[in-house]
């Protein structure tokens, strides 16, 4: 895969409260994925970007939410998530502290 194809398969880090509580009790971690993206893909990418070795890719399509405003209705974004499930050993860590 080509360098630039990872930085447009990767969005970035989806943090929640339910990816946080994936990530404490699993051995998982839930990115923000284009919509094209493939489950090699992502593999792929992550084990590239970050120096880590995947088990695993499960990937989930959320629509976005219909809400009412002041002038009618509007939509929120649909959004594709990746969860990641990383080798015993692994671990990536976004905060980078010491």
């Amino acid at each position: 895969m080509k360098q630039e194809r990872i930085y447009q398969v990767l969005l970035g880090p989806h943090i929640s409260e339910k990816a946080t509580i994936v990530a404490d009790g699993s051995q998982q971690v839930v990115f923000r994925v284009a919509k094209d993206a493939t489950k090699p893909e992502i593999k792929q990418a992550v084990e590239e970007l970050f120096n880590v070795k995947v088990k695993g890719v499960n990937v989930l399509n959320a629509k976005g939410k219909t809400k009412r405003t002041q002038r009618g209705f509007g939509k929120r974004n649909d959004v594709r998530k990746a969860y990641v499930a990383l080798a015993d050993g692994s671990e990536i860590d976004f905060l980078g502290g010491e």
